[in-house]
């Protein structure tokens, strides 16, 4: 495939242009969903339909996740258009917010997958000549199989590593010598801390490039500026989902992600169903002007995403005449809908205590537990360091903590490898109150 093909002449269209081609594409894509598929002729109460304007599109119903999940042991969504045989592709969502749902792809629609990562890989400059090490697992996860075969489909030679342990995969960045590391910001992390600990300096490897996803960060000053310090090497950034698709690349200062608006629609809703100025809770650390996104996919017609909502929590800004005027998320997703938990009437979010936790960098993995004892509310932050010297590492932070969050952290050291590593989406927030579970 040309990658060419996907590149941004269509970046550089003004919104007005932009809008016309997303309105033309729409309509196409109803007229080929809405005769099939029974959960939106039922969510939108009709079988065919063509707008005239996108502030049409604004007043259809809007979908979320539990609304696809179906009652039956398969896991599979409920909004898929198709019998099963028309299908070709088998995924599934993490589950780390519940239950695994199942996501089913058509060939045609992981064609549009690939395509629309064309748009995401030129973002990051790969090229054909690259050697890209894939440092995920071979399971039902398709961030792996989706960029995998993007990578393919562009002529780099790619160099898969399921199941091999952390020391294996350094070892194999020393013998194959990829170029580009793809793997989540929190395993980058892990990896550069296993080498450090073997003495094994990966700022002379031959990756020039870390290709993060599947969890915020890349986009996080702190946590990118530690992982360009590790590796020697530039963070690229990017967002996707299993039941969505591959919508957003990373911005080339490397402090945002942009949403690939030549196949998805994206919506912003005030959080918390009012002007977000008002509804911002105090010490959520994610500040003013934050929406939750909705996103409507253009190619995908098997497993429809038709005015979703995400659950990500975005900053949005558009600026026209840069080589790239796809609207554009300051900092990433800063937060999700369902990650954030309430401590005595404060708002936390984990990627609020994560840029707070990442600013220290002889930090090299955390855990926070909230929980409660008697009738209050106690945060517990363990941490692990790099650092063999004793120093006020723990004071600092708590300070740090209390200040930006508004609320009292206890915060302690513990021995290197207490805190467990996780190669996928990590979790370092617990909440124990939930299980009813006391501190003495």
């Amino acid at each position: 495939m040309n990658a060419s093909l996907f590149r941004a002449d269509i970046q550089r269209c003004g919104r007005s242009e932009l809008q016309c081609i997303q309105l033309e594409k729409l309509n196409a894509l109803l007229a080929k969903v809405l005769p099939n598929n029974r959960y939106y002729q039922e969510r939108f109460g009709c079988s065919a339909l063509r707008l005239d304007s996108l502030a049409d599109w604004s007043k259809m119903p809007t979908s979320k996740k539990s609304d696809w999940l179906g009652d039956d042991a398969s896991g599979l969504a409920i909004h898929h258009s198709f019998p099963q045989d028309q299908y070709r592709r088998y995924h599934r969502t993490s589950g780390t917010k519940g239950k695994p749902m199942v996501i089913l792809d058509t060939a045609e629609d992981w064609l549009w997958w690939l395509a629309t990562w064309q748009y995401v890989l030129d973002a990051s400059g790969i090229q054909a000549h690259d050697r890209i090490m894939m440092a995920f697992s071979f399971g039902p996860f398709i961030g792996f199989w989706s960029a995998h075969d993007a990578c393919l489909q562009r002529g780099c030679m790619v160099i898969p590593c399921g199941g091999m342990s952390t020391a294996a995969r350094i070892d194999l960045i020393q013998s194959a010598k990829p170029t580009v590391l793809f793997s989540t910001p929190s395993y980058a992390l892990h990896m550069a801390d296993d080498a450090a600990n073997r003495g094994i300096d990966l700022v002379s490897s031959s990756i020039r490039q870390v290709f993060v996803a599947g969890e915020p960060g890349g986009s996080v000053p702190a946590i990118r500026t530690k992982i360009e310090s590790a590796f020697g090497a530039q963070v690229m950034d990017h967002a996707g989902a299993t039941e969505v698709g591959p919508w957003g690349f990373g911005s080339r200062d490397g402090r945002a992600i942009h949403v690939i608006e030549s196949e998805f629609i994206a919506e912003f809703l005030p959080w918390e169903s009012g002007p977000v100025e008002e509804n911002k809770p105090a010490g959520s650390g994610l500040g003013s002007g934050v929406f939750e996104l909705v996103l409507t996919a253009l190619g995908r017609v098997g497993a429809p995403v038709l005015r979703y909502r995400t659950g990500d929590l975005v900053r949005p800004t558009f600026v026209e005449g840069s080589d790239c005027n796809f609207v554009r998320l300051e900092s990433g997703v800063v937060g999700r809908t369902d990650d954030m938990i309430v401590v005595r009437g404060v708002n936390i979010f984990p990627s609020s205590i994560d840029t707070i936790v990442r600013s220290f960098p002889a930090i090299t993995e955390y855990r926070l537990t909230v929980s409660k004892r008697g009738a209050m509310d106690e945060l517990l932050l363990e941490f692990e360091s790099s650092e063999d010297t004793e120093r006020n590492v723990s004071e600092e932070l708590a300070e740090k903590l209390s200040i930006q969050l508004n609320l009292r952290f206890e915060v302690t050291r513990v021995d290197k490898g207490v805190l467990p590593r996780s190669e996928g989406k990590a979790r370092r927030m617990f909440d124990l109150r939930t299980a009813g579970i006391k501190r003495p």
